[in-house]
């Protein structure tokens, strides 16, 4: 298993030594670096992520704002010069906390923990049950995870499009992410989610499904066409 990963830090020199660091670990593959959270922002909305190396204090935007920015779940390490901000790490459950100078083989566990944290996250994906729970009025309603076609935004509601009914949830589209498997389940369109086993055919940026054509926005393309394996 190879690790995308990104490094964000406003101090150059700090950010040669976490490259340098990061090449001599094969288990991680370094994406891209930024000196601006704001622009690691605009960039894991787009791009697959699967971990973050953060500098907590950052000129535009401070590590902690940082996460709480982040809609998606992607494992954190702080890479920081001050230790008071420990107790906050915890809070948003970050993989490690390295305090600086950093040593090479402090990364090189940090980097084995995160692996870790990460397989055992996919071996939990993949032995979820076959169905979920959604709040529906003032029920929770049983779905099963094989009957659902498509997820469709509508305001504040989703649309669960199954074989049999729609159902309509407040649940937003990153909690939905966070219980269906990633496998089957993937973000086409910032109001769509689809099923990958109920596709009938792509044509060109639009899925069909049955009598339905949804759109492949193009944020979501390459992480679409990816999952396709096109």
């Amino acid at each position: 298993m190879t690790i995308k990963c990104i490094a964000i830090d406003d101090e150059p020199l700090a950010i040669v030594k976490i490259v340098s660091f990061i090449d001599r670990l094969p288990l991680l593959s370094l994406c891209k670096t930024f000196n601006k959270s704001h622009n690691a922002l605009k960039y894991i909305e787009k791009e697959e992520t699967g971990l973050i190396f953060l500098d907590i204090e950052i000129y535009n935007m401070s590590g902690i704002d940082f996460l709480t920015a982040i809609n998606k779940q992607i494992p954190v390490v702080f890479t920081t010069a001050y230790s008071q901000y420990a107790l906050k790490g915890y809070e948003f459950d970050v993989i490690d906390y390295l305090l600086k100078p950093i040593s090479f083989e402090r990364f090189a566990l940090a980097a084995k923990k995160a692996a870790q944290r990460i397989s055992e996250k996919s071996k939990q994906s993949e032995n979820k049950n076959d169905f979920i729970f959604v709040k529906s009025g003032y029920q929770h309603r049983k779905v099963m995870l094989n009957e659902i076609v498509y997820i469709e935004g509508m305001r504040d509601f989703r649309c669960i499009v199954t074989c049999n009914e729609n159902i309509l949830t407040p649940c937003t589209f990153k909690s939905l992410e966070e219980i269906l498997p990633q496998n089957i389940f993937v973000s086409v369109h910032k109001s769509y989610m689809i099923s990958l086993s109920k596709i009938d055919s792509v044509e060109k940026y639009r899925i069909r499904i049955n009598k339905t054509l949804i759109p492949v926005s193009e944020s979501y393309r390459d992480k679409f066409f990816d999952k396709l394996e096109l």
